[in-house]
């Protein structure tokens, strides 16, 4: 069996990462942690093979107490059952830092029409944000309206990162969202008495990251009052973040138009 590419596997990895949450508010045994189960099962053995290491990793895992006496409460098969998932969700991370630092991505060939590789993480949106809490939260919200999923990096765990590759591995994602908005000011050398208002420093180096990283058709950016324009990102997507909220469906535009199946009634 020859392995997927690692965009693919990487995708399957994380889908089934993704719903051990949910699966927490059932109970071991039930329709949808069985489906789970056997999902994940035939995942793994489609990306590793069926007789990989990592097959038996994941089928050896418990979600059940290994004994049983009428004086043991309830709790603590559901107790078993969370431990259970938490187990599966650390054999999950540890294959896909293993597909992350090991396997070799698609290569492109200069003369092929494809664009930057599109990351896995299809219902994951990016939130690159400033100071304005605000702004990040309202969006944020949006996003989870429309059944997508928002990052905003600094709620995500840091696992012994350092900022960049805590970074690193979460931008992949299908969709990236920058606020622009007024937290800093700025004018060029000699000219400190025309100062306009600026985003963060961070906000456009994520900007940019995520032009190349996704394309530019998966990034759009919110403006928000009289905030400077990057001069070198003609052809992004800007919307201006307004208190009527019209921002909503034109944001909902651009993710339909990059490929997200998000209902246009949400915005109203």
């Amino acid at each position: 069996m020859s392995k997927p590419p690692k965009s693919k596997a990487l995708e399957r990895l994380h889908k089934a990462l993704d719903v051990i949450e949910n699966l927490k508010q059932t109970e071991f045994g039930s329709p949808e942690f069985e489906k789970w189960r056997r999902n994940t099962e035939v995942a793994i053995s489609n990306t590793f093979g069926e007789n990989a290491r990592h097959v038996k990793d994941f089928t050896s895992i418990s979600y059940s107490l290994q004994f049983y006496t009428p004086e043991i409460p309830d709790s603590a098969f559901q107790r078993a059952y969370i431990n259970g998932l938490e187990s599966a969700t650390s054999v999950l991370q540890s294959m896909i830092e293993e597909v992350e630092e090991y396997w070799e991505a698609e290569s492109i060939t200069p003369n092929s029409p494809q664009s930057p590789t599109v990351p896995t993480r299809t219902q994951d949106i990016f939130i690159i944000h400033g100071r304005d809490d605000g702004a990040k939260e309202t969006v944020a919200r949006f996003v989870t309206t429309l059944g997508l999923k928002p990052i905003i990096l600094h709620e995500q765990s840091n696992q012994g990162r350092t900022i960049i590759e805590k970074f690193e591995r979460h931008a992949q994602v299908g969709f990236a969202i920058a606020l622009l908005t007024p937290d800093d000011v700025g004018a060029l050398q000699g000219h400190e008495n025309d100062l306009s208002p600026r985003a963060r420093q961070n906000v456009i180096f994520e900007f940019g990251y995520f032009m190349g990283h996704l394309g530019r058709n998966r990034v759009c950016a919110l403006t928000k009052g009289n905030v400077e324009i990057p001069s070198d990102y003609a052809g992004v997507v800007y919307i201006t973040l307004d208190v009527s909220g019209a921002w909503k469906m034109n944001l909902v535009k651009e993710l339909k138009a990059a490929g997200f199946a998000v209902d246009a009634n949400l915005a109203l």
